[in-house]
């Protein structure tokens, strides 16, 4: 039956789409090798169905048609679920790819040449949809690993109250412009809250100094100051001290402790209160 617009392949796709979305998730299920239910696909590609079936007799060359934005909006969000859940973005273009070999298959050996012509444009359509949800995939991708990475340095960076009136940032790895930004910013807003007149930022666990770290931890040590906060940095080993020497890097007169336990104790000092051995230890 041809319809009265022209467009035979309009009419199978809307009278068959019970069938079609029934082979396309077998189809995609394969890919996907039981990592997602049989209905939780058929919710999901009728949702894509619906949506696609007004663009069909469409070839895709203009993708960034008005006409394409809510196609584009419905695979653009499956792609963020994929990515977030793990999937690879092969698998998730190959979801829609399937979906291409479905109508092909359905169709058969029909040999009408309008038909076939409006096999071609629906094929470059699908290619085209099928690299929006690759394209936001790689994008979702991003925003994870920027996400992980941003909760990695707030683990990675805490600061610990030692004493009423005392906080320590215990540093670990390698100190670079992002780090700085976020120890600095979790430093002061902490000094701020507790009211600490003593901030300490220990660098025993970081790799090395150089001149630039050095600035890094300065900028960290003088916003501190800025808040009102004495600064010690402790942790510096004679390796770093010889570096520091070397670099010709000069601290001013930021105070600095050969360990976390000096620095606390010159904190405590500064509070006036004097830390002695009890009785009868170290006997």
């Amino acid at each position: 039956m041809v319809a009265e617009d022209g467009r035979r392949l309009a009419v199978v796709v809307r009278e068959q789409k019970d069938v079609i979305v029934e082979r396309w998730v077998r189809a995609a299920a394969e890919s996907l090798r039981g990592r997602v239910t049989a209905a939780e696909l058929d919710r999901e590609f009728r949702e894509v169905y619906a949506v696609l079936l007004p663009l069909v007799g469409n070839d895709g060359r203009r993708i960034d048609d008005e006409r394409y934005i809510e196609i584009r909006s419905v695979l653009a969000e499956m792609s963020r679920t994929r990515a977030r859940s793990g999937y690879t973005p092969s698998e998730t273009a190959s979801s829609v790819f399937a979906l291409k070999r479905v109508v092909f298959e359905l169709i058969g050996d029909d040999a009408d040449a309008e038909l076939f012509r409006e096999l071609i444009d629906f094929s470059s359509l699908l290619d085209a949809l099928g690299l929006v949800t690759f394209e936001t995939f790689a994008r979702a991708r991003e925003e994870i690993i920027t996400e992980q990475s941003e909760q990695l340095l707030e683990l990675t960076t805490p600061v610990v109250k030692l004493w009423e009136g005392v906080l320590a940032v215990p540093l670990v790895g390698t100190l670079d412009s992002a780090r700085t930004q976020v120890v600095m910013e979790k430093l002061l807003e902490s000094l701020v809250e507790t009211g600490a007149e003593h901030a300490i930022i220990d660098i025993t666990g970081v790799l090395a100094v150089d001149t630039q770290v050095a600035q890094h931890l300065l900028k960290t040590a003088f916003a501190a100051r800025l808040m009102g906060a004495e600064c010690t940095i402790s942790g510096i080993r004679p390796q770093i001290a010889q570096t520091i020497v070397a670099l010709g890097i000069e601290f001013g007169d930021i105070t600095t402790k050969a360990s976390l336990a000096d620095a606390l104790r010159h904190a405590l000092r500064r509070e006036g209160v004097e830390v002695v051995a009890a009785a009868g230890k170290g006997r």
